[in-house]
Parts: structure tokens; sequence; C-alpha cells
């Protein structure tokens, strides 16, 4: 009897598939260990040209959720939005656009403003070598060979 499927892969799974077919695992390999047809795999895996996507980091000069809860604070005990910039050391025009951008004063939710954030802050362009098939092979094959990324772009 065959087991049902999941759908969807998690974030540690994605992370894993990237590990295996770095470590040289052919798609159907990969695809039995996940229970996933091998078509599945090469779909996520060409959607970046074979190259595994950078981990998404958050740029130290945005708010984070600790200071988007101070602000949240802030806000329920009636503070102006220049008293919590004072307290956040940041610009006033920072959190007031923060609380704006998420709301507004009645609204402002620090959790849901920090979620919002990180899904807006996704770029929406697409990898290069995803695009375009023949240089993605190309590079793919220059890196079976241990050619470094340098020479492969020279």
């Amino acid at each position: 009897m065959r087991r049902e499927r999941q759908h969807g892969l998690s974030a540690e799974q994605k992370a894993e598939i990237w590990q295996r077919w770095k470590a040289g695992e052919s798609l159907h390999e990969i695809g039995r260990a996940f229970d996933k047809d091998h078509g599945s795999i090469q779909f996520l895996l060409s959607k970046h040209g074979g190259i595994a996507p950078a981990v998404r980091r958050r740029s130290q000069r945005t708010l984070t959720l600790a200071e988007r809860e101070d602000i949240s604070r802030g806000i329920a005990s009636g503070s102006s939005i220049r008293e919590i910039a004072r307290g956040l050391e940041r610009p006033a025009s920072t959190v007031s656009r923060e609380v704006a951008r998420h709301g507004g004063r009645l609204m402002y939710r620090a959790s849901e403003a920090d979620q919002r954030a990180w899904s807006s802050a996704l770029r929406p362009k697409t990898c290069w070598l995803a695009d375009h098939r023949k240089l993605s092979l190309l590079v793919a094959s220059k890196l079976i060979l241990d050619w470094s990324p340098e020479q492969i772009s020279g």
C-alpha cells in the first residue's frame, strides 16, 4: 500500500535537497528519499538554475521584531511617535512610516507588521541563470569540472 504524499516541502527539507544535489545524488534518489517524483525535485532545482539560493537575511538597518514590539507597546501606552522613536534611538520618520505602513495607531500589531515586512522584502527578480537555460548548463558543467567562479565568468 502506498503512503499518501505530502504537498509542499519545508525549508529544512529544501535545504536537505540542495545538500543531496550538491553531494551528487541523482534526481531519482532524492525523490525517493522525500517520497516525491523526480520531476518535482528537478522543478525545484531548475527554478534556481541548479545553484542553491542564498539564505535570506534581514538588513541590519531594518526594524527588528523587538523594536516593533516596543513600538506596539508605546502606542498602547499612548506615547507619541517621537517618544517611541527616542526610546528606540531611531528617527521619528522611521517609526511614523512603520506605523502608517502597517495599519496606523489603531491597527498596528508588531508580529503582523514584522511578517508583512519580511514578505514584502522579497525581490521579484528570478536568478539570471534560471532564466537562461544554455548558460546555466554551461556553468553547471564547468562547476563539475572544478572551475572557479572567476574562471567560469572569464
